[in-house]
């Protein structure tokens, strides 16, 4: 057995290191190259003898170039029509007119992606927002509550986008049905909140889910076990749109099976979708007729994101010729949110600038903390009447994402995506507030869930909230290594979750395994070696620590 070291560790700082940033290809670009020259009869949208003849014709003239790009738009537009119809001709059952609708909507965003030219901003014409855009969240609090907030509660639905697997933290099914704290898992915790408010108040907030087909099933059977609880649950589905092949531009499918060929086909389009599936649904519908008028939208793994009475109340209390249609929450940025979308004006509407949307040479301008202050947390207050009118309008507009894959078989995909954060510039009077760190609890990988397991936090009725124990507002940097990756590791290398009110950065790497009763404080950092395993004993206490060698306890 090596000796451990264990050394004295100043802190210093430490930043995560930022990710690559993804580039949008010019399909378009590309195809008319191909399309143009001595290749053209093998592009497979435009390989007649006519269109040959037509695309000299284009070229030899000064405008020749746009009204080719232009001729090539439209045949990928009818070969992709007629590749949806023949899809649609295998539909079965109910499901038939449900893949209809949501091919009405991937053919719309489809067409938009062709008409893209250029870039979706110009940055010279990006400004700070006006200050009374963004509002302080102490600002709104101030405002204090009425006697009869069980009237604002009643005007509510909490809508929880729950379409992502657990498959990144190696887990099967739904996410939100990963335990996350004394057995509770999100969906629970979210019952439980809602369940709290409806009580407390006497009032009828429902919950939303909005599943995709990869959660959908799952989750409409674990629904049974909250019959019996005082919250009313519906859910309807996001939509099902074809990956593309990201040469023909043509969908990857051959029928509308799921299964076998087609299990990785198919794809939710990003929460931007919950716009029209909710309205195409009829649920939206059916809550207006109920008497509701706002929707909490949320992440359902962010543990932050619960009903704050304060932002409904400013929401409820504006006069109808001022109603606020859309907030957004934001709060500060840290380094390590470098890459979270945030709120600018530009065009004289308050806008989402996401970092794919940023030109390459102003991406570090982007992710400065002085220059762009706040992020966006995802948690959103929308006007129901608002989403019914612009979608009767098809005035819902939203950037397109771009987003390459590769399938099985190693073919090169992409999916076109939005998000619903984008649409805040279609929305009337539109603000952000600006709330604290607390609301944005994400829970994406095991670092985040070990510290929502912690003692850093303590559970009522649902909600999580720091406890007062720990002398700072901040949320320890935790960075746990690919042995704790997946779910089911991570527990097994946890005899008891350390206390880690005093922490302020921990880093394990390797095989490392923590005892009973473990307390972690200031700077922690413990590396296993390839072939060597550290086993912290129980009872340990480390405090600003380097901690690495070779360390084994063995049972007798």
């Amino acid at each position: 057995m090596r000796n451990t070291s264990v050394k004295h560790f100043r802190s210093v700082p430490m930043t995560r290191t930022a990710g690559l940033r993804e580039k949008k290809v010019g399909w378009l670009a590309r195809k008319t190259r191909r399309c143009s020259g001595t290749t053209f009869s093998s592009c497979p949208t435009a390989s007649s003898s006519s269109l040959q003849s037509l695309s000299k014709e284009l070229l030899s003239n000064s405008n020749g170039m746009a009204q080719f790009q232009e001729v090539m738009r439209q045949q990928l537009e009818s070969s992709m029509h007629v590749e949806l119809e023949k899809l649609l001709s295998t539909a079965k059952g109910a499901g038939a007119e449900v893949s209809k609708k949501d091919f009405e909507g991937f053919r719309k965003l489809f067409h938009r992606f062709l008409q893209v030219k250029g870039p979706s901003v110009e940055w010279p014409k990006i400004n700070r927002p006006p200050e009374d855009s963004i509002q302080p969240y102490d600002k709104i609090k101030a405002k204090g509550l009425p006697d009869n907030i069980a009237d604002s509660l009643n005007k509510l639905v909490v809508v929880k986008l729950n379409g992502g697997l657990g498959t990144s933290m190696g887990c099967k099914g739904p996410k939100s049905l990963i335990s996350v704290r004394n057995e509770n898992t999100f969906l629970d915790l979210t019952v439980q909140q809602i369940e709290h408010l409806n009580k407390t108040y006497n009032a009828d907030v429902p919950l939303v889910l909005m599943n995709s087909f990869n959660t959908d099933e799952d989750t409409k059977k674990i629904l049974q076990k909250y019959t019996h609880h005082r919250v009313k649950i519906h859910t309807f589905n996001q939509s099902r749109y074809p990956r593309i092949n990201k040469e023909s531009l043509l969908p990857v499918a051959k029928d509308m099976g799921m299964t076998g060929e087609n299990g990785d086909v198919w794809y939710p389009p990003g929460h931007g979708d919950i716009y029209a599936s909710f309205y195409n649904s009829g649920l939206l519908e059916q809550l207006i007729a109920e008497g509701k008028e706002y929707i909490f939208v949320s992440n359902i793994d962010n543990l932050g994101a619960t009903v704050d009475l304060y932002i409904l109340n400013h929401l409820v209390s504006q006069p109808n010729g001022k109603r606020c249609e859309f907030i957004m929450e934001v709060t500060d940025k840290t380094r390590a949110d470098v890459k979270g979308g945030t709120l600018i004006q530009y065009d004289g509407k308050l806008r989402l600038l996401e970092i794919a949307q940023v030109p390459k040479a102003h991406v570090d301008e982007f992710k400065s903390v002085t220059k762009f202050k706040i992020f966006n947390t995802n948690n959103l207050w929308i006007s129901l009447s608002a989403i019914k009118r612009l979608q009767e309008q098809n005035a819902m507009d939203m950037e397109i994402i771009v987003n390459p894959k590769t399938i099985d078989g190693g073919l090169n995909v992409i999916q076109l995506e939005t998000a619903v954060g984008a649409a805040i510039k279609c929305f009337d009077n539109a603000l952000g507030i600006n709330v604290p760190r607390s609301r944005f609890l994400p829970v994406k990988t095991t670092s985040d869930l070990l510290l929502v397991m912690s003692n850093l936090y303590s559970l009522d009725a649902g909600s999580l909230t720091m406890s007062e124990k720990r002398e700072f507002p901040t949320t320890p940097h935790v960075k746990l290594g690919s042995s704790f990756t997946k779910v089911q590791e991570y527990i097994t290398r946890f005899e008891s979750i350390p206390d880690m009110l005093e922490l302020d950065h921990l880093t394990v790497s390797g095989d490392v395994t923590f005892g009973k009763h473990v307390s972690l404080k200031g700077t922690v950092i413990i590396i296993a070696n390839h072939g060597d395993r550290i086993d912290i004993p129980a009872g340990s206490m480390l405090e600003n620590k380097i901690v690495s060698g070779n360390l084994r306890i063995l049972d007798h």
